[in-house]
């Protein structure tokens, strides 16, 4: 059965053109036409459907035709949570030990692979790089493919191969030479798409109504509905289980049981490990997610979806310097993603909780792309540290607002990072070395200089976490110090301990002592400030950015300014007048630019004021 279809694609490889588009039938006990497909291209575009094994089983196929011979098999993950459960999956699957890369596939996220090509501009030690989930459009893998672009151009005996769950692979192929596309069918059962009749008001409590109604009326099988953010996910897991317990203290009849789990990227990893685990006897699973559960994470079982038909994104104003984080109408690919998992199993239903005309005609057809809407400050450092002169003649898909790019650049220019060519200056070189924004970058580097590397460095991991308990520990003259209070009261924080870990090892290659300033804290709040001196603010009415010092500093900084119904600053610290005068001249010389100009215009009104008095 299998020679037939190799000696067909064989035939195929020679003429393929824009075109050309391939169907791999079976993902084969032995993988031999995936490894085929593989050998006889040096780029090719992979589209599966959901539960076809392109994200587990490539990789595996590979490994068994040798690619990890002196070499590793690189996957690539836009989010971290996908990474570390398909590297288990993997592992036990290949009865390896997790975290051997040179004898398994090694999964990792955009962002790390993207950290390896400034040490590594050909990646030399892979010999495959699989960009999974490639559809969904991330910062890190926008950039990538740029990138990887140039690096298949110099390197003959390095593979790509780009994974896509949806069908619009065309711009994919195109950008990288009309390569082919592969399509491998997934095993999916039908899905009956049911849309609301009339516009949702409250699609949490919608939602939550839709999920005791087929727990209480319809056959076995789990639920899975999709949330905007954290917020909502616990507010649906309160009022389902909530209503469960009304249900039940009020109930003549059995109310069978209804396991109830979140799911969202900022969960621990042994919580987030529950939604695979089968449901008790007798029992059935709901799932709440963030668009992560899309195409990201698989979990059997889902017989049922509800969509509320919205996701959250952080949009970028460069006009206000400002991120907004907003709740945005799903595209009509990601909505057709979602409705996908209730096939999985069996055939399912899909509950829409937005009306067929608004999928039609108010939903996009693919998302926006992340690099088209948010800050570039972390690109650009990067792009110019792999000597990319001239960022708008960058290699990009879908190329960023030009405005944005300029924006940034200035951004970097005030930091230090950037001298007034747009060329690293020393300073830029050093940030460049960690994985962080560029203002944390310039914190820690300022941390050195005051001797406060080690408060800082514990200050900037925080800046990754967030918990209700850290009001417990609240250091009233500055919010970046309470996250170091925390920190120090509270050392089970897993995530901030790690990234705290990675960026010491960090300091120690560049050969930065681990400094301490003990309780001289004033030192602290000015290496915040060398960072944020462009996000000042003075007092103009009464406010709580400092909720608990008792009045009301004259000057703040903060770590960013984000809209949602209304501006408020993110990790604001007090600080004092003289220091963003002298680590910031450059802002404080445009402000007393713009003071003078006002004060020309305020003279012009009254010398034209005074001749129309004159005037006869």
């Amino acid at each position: 059965m299998i020679i037939p279809l190799i000696l067909k694609l064989n035939g195929l490889f020679n003429t393929f053109g824009a075109s050309s588009s391939v169907i791999i039938r079976v993902l084969t006990e032995d993988g031999c036409v995936v490894n085929q497909v593989v050998r006889e291209n040096q780029v090719i575009v992979v589209v599966g459907e959901t539960g076809s094994g392109k994200t587990t089983q490539l990789t595996q196929y590979l490994h068994e035709d040798g690619y990890t011979k002196g070499a590793i098999i690189g996957c690539t993950q836009p989010r971290r949570v996908a990474a570390m459960s398909v590297a288990k999956r993997v592992s036990e699957e290949m009865e390896t030990d997790l975290g051997i890369k040179w004898v398994m596939p090694f999964y990792m996220t955009d962002g790390v692979l993207l950290r390896e090509t400034l040490k590594d501009a050909d990646l030399d030690k892979y010999r495959v790089i699989i960009m999974d989930e490639a559809h969904e459009r991330s910062l890190s893998t926008d950039v990538l493919f740029g990138i990887l672009k140039k690096v298949v151009a110099r390197r003959r005996d390095f593979k790509l191969i780009v994974t896509s769950a949806t069908l619009n692979a065309e711009k994919f192929s195109n950008f990288f030479g009309s390569v082919p596309i592969f399509h491998i069918p997934g095993r999916t059962f039908p899905v009956n798409i049911l849309y609301s009749q009339t516009p949702c008001e409250d699609y949490v409590e919608a939602a939550v109504k839709q999920a005791l109604t087929i727990h209480l009326t319809s056959p076995p099988g789990d639920i899975l509905i999709f949330m905007t953010g954290q917020d909502e996910i616990e507010a649906s897991c309160y009022a389902l289980a909530e209503r469960i317990q009304q249900l039940v203290s009020s109930s003549s009849r059995a109310v069978p049981e209804l396991s109830i789990l979140p799911i969202y990227s900022q969960l621990p990893a042994d919580l987030q490990a529950k939604i695979f685990q089968p449901a008790a006897a007798g029992a059935r699973k709901c799932i709440v997610a963030t668009n992560i559960a899309e195409t990201s994470l698989t979990v059997d079982g889902i017989l049922y979806v509800i969509d509320s038909g919205y996701g959250k994104m952080k949009v970028y104003n460069p006009r206000m310097g400002m991120d907004a984080l907003q709740v945005f109408p799903v595209s009509r690919a990601a909505a057709d993603q979602r409705a996908g998992r209730a096939g999985r199993t069996g055939p399912g239903t899909c509950y829409r909780l937005y009306t067929e005309s608004a999928y039609l005609n108010e939903m996009l057809p693919n998302p926006v792309p992340e690099i088209q809407r948010t800050n570039l400050g972390n690109v650009v450092l990067l792009l110019k540290s792999l000597r990319v002169d001239n960022l708008l003649d960058f290699d990009f898909m879908d190329p960023p607002p030009q405005e944005n790019i300029l924006n940034s650049m200035y951004q970097l220019w005030v930091l230090g990072a950037l001298n007034n060519v747009g060329g690293l200056t020393e300073i830029g070189w050093r940030m460049v070395e960690f994985p962080l924004d560029p203002p944390l970058a310039k914190m820690l580097l300022m941390g050195d200089r005051l001797g406060c590397t080690d408060e800082v460095l514990t200050i900037v991991s925080m800046l990754s976490e967030s918990d209700a308990a850290r009001e417990k520990f609240f250091v009233p003259e500055s919010d970046h110090l309470t996250l170091l209070n925390v920190y120090q009261q509270w050392r089970g924080l897993r995530k901030a301990r790690e990234v705290r870990s990675q960026l010491l090892d960090i300091l120690k290659t560049l050969q930065i002592p681990l400094v301490s300033c003990g309780m001289d804290w004033d030192v602290v709040r000015k290496a915040v400030c060398s960072a944020y001196f462009h996000n000042a603010a003075r007092l103009k009415g009464v406010g709580d950015a400092l909720y608990g010092l008792g009045y009301t500093p004259d000057h703040v900084v903060y770590h960013e300014l984000v809209l949602t119904t209304k501006e408020y600053m993110q990790c604001a610290t007090a600080v004092e007048a003289h220091w963003l005068a002298e680590l910031g001249p450059i802002l404080r010389e445009r402000e007393r630019e713009r003071e003078r100009e006002r004060e020309r215009g305020r003279e012009g009104k009254r010398e034209e004021e005074r001749s129309c008095h004159f005037l006869p």
